[in-house]
C-alpha cells in the first residue's frame, strides 16, 4: 500500500515538473485576460451600440447601422487617414535615415559614450514638455525661428498656422523626438558588428562605401527592421504632440486619426462611433504588422 502511494506521488510530481512552465504562467494569462481581452470585448460591444447617459446611468442601445452610417458620412476621417499615412511615412523614413547615419558615425569616433548619452536626451523629455517647448519656438511673434529669419532680413513664417507648413512642422518635432530612439537601437547593432569581417574587407581593398553597402547594412538589416516596426507603430499612435501644437488645425491639415478619435470620444460624446473607429485603427495596425512581417521574411537570406 505504501509503495502504491509512493508511486502515485512520484507520478504526480513528474506531471507537475513536466507541466510547471505551463501552469506557472496561469496568473499572467489571467491578468492579461482581465486587462486586455475584457476591455477589447467591451470595445467590440460598444462599437455596435449607442451609449447615452440618463440620470447618472449608462443606457446602451444596439445600433450597428447607425455607427456604420456615421463612419461613411464622416467628412473628417478621410483627411485624417491621409494625414496619418503621410505623417508616418515621412517621419519614419527621415528618422530611419538619420538614426542609421548617426549610429554609424558615432560608433567610429572617440568619446562615443558621451555622444550617445547626449543624443538620447530628447527621448527622456515628456511629450507634453516637447509640445509646449516647440510651440513657443514656432511662435509667429517671438519664436526663435522667426527671430532668426527676421535677423537675416526675411519675413516671419506662420509655421503652425499655414495649411501647407503645419504638418511638416509637426513632422520636424516628431523627428527631433524619435531619431534618438532609432539611433539607440542601431548603435547597439553597429557595436555588435564583427570587427574581423570589416577589417578583412578593408584589407581586400574595399572602399568605405562598398563596405557600408555590401557588409554593414546587410548585417544591420534585422536591427533596422525592428527599429522600423517599433517606430511605425508608435507613429501611428501619435497624439499628444499634435494635440499641443495644432489640435488638428488649421482646418484639417494636421488632423490625425488618433486626434480625431479623441474628439469623437470626448468632445462629440459619440462613444459607440468612437469605439468603431478604435477597432478600425487596431485593425489597420495589425494589418500593417502582418504585411511588414511578410516583407521582412522575404528580405531574409535563404
Amino acid at each position: 500500500m505504501a509503495s502504491e502511494t509512493a508511486v502515485r506521488r512520484g507520478a504526480l510530481a513528474g506531471v507537475l515538473n513536466r507541466t510547471f512552465r505551463h501552469w506557472s504562467l496561469l496568473p499572467a494569462v489571467l491578468l492579461f485576460a482581465a486587462l486586455t481581452l475584457y476591455p477589447l470585448l467591451n470595445l467590440v460591444r460598444m462599437s455596435v451600440s449607442t451609449v447615452e447617459f440618463a440620470q447618472g446611468a449608462e443606457v446602451w442601445s444596439f445600433t450597428p447601422k447607425r455607427n456604420f452610417d456615421m463612419l461613411r458620412a464622416d467628412d473628417v476621417l478621410r483627411p485624417a487617414v491621409v494625414n496619418t499615412f503621410v505623417f508616418v511615412a515621412v517621419s519614419v523614413a527621415i528618422e530611419m535615415v538619420l538614426g542609421l547615419a548617426l549610429a554609424i558615425a558615432v560608433a567610429g569616433v572617440r568619446g562615443k559614450r558621451w555622444l550617445r548619452t547626449l543624443l538620447i536626451l530628447p527621448i527622456l523629455v515628456p511629450p507634453v514638455a516637447i509640445g509646449s517647448m516647440w510651440k513657443l519656438m514656432y511662435n509667429y511673434d517671438f519664436g526663435i525661428f522667426n527671430q532668426a529669419l527676421v535677423a537675416l532680413g526675411l519675413q516671419p513664417v506662420n509655421w503652425l498656422g499655414s495649411t501647407s507648413l503645419a504638418l511638416l512642422s509637426v513632422i520636424v518635432v516628431d523627428v527631433w523626438h524619435w531619431v534618438p530612439f532609432v539611433f539607440l537601437i542601431l548603435f547597439a547593432a553597429v557595436e555588435a558588428l564583427p570587427i574581423d569581417l570589416l577589417e578583412a574587407a578593408h584589407v581586400d581593398g574595399a572602399s568605405r562605401r562598398q563596405t557600408l553597402r555590401l557588409i554593414t547594412i546587410p548585417l544591420l538589416l534585422p536591427a533596422i527592421v525592428v527599429a522600423f516596426l517599433f517606430r511605425a507603430i508608435l507613429a501611428f499612435k501619435v497624439f499628444d504632440e499634435v494635440y499641443l501644437l495644432t489640435s488638428g488645425g488649421p482646418g484639417t491639415s494636421t488632423e490625425l486619426v488618433n486626434l480625431h478619435l479623441y474628439k469623437v470620444f470626448f468632445e462629440q460624446n459619440q462613444l459607440g462611433y468612437g469605439a468603431l473607429l478604435s477597432l478600425a485603427v487596431i485593425a489597420a495596425i495589425v494589418a500593417f504588422l502582418l504585411v511588414s512581417r511578410k516583407a521582412t521574411s522575404a528580405l531574409r537570406p535563404r
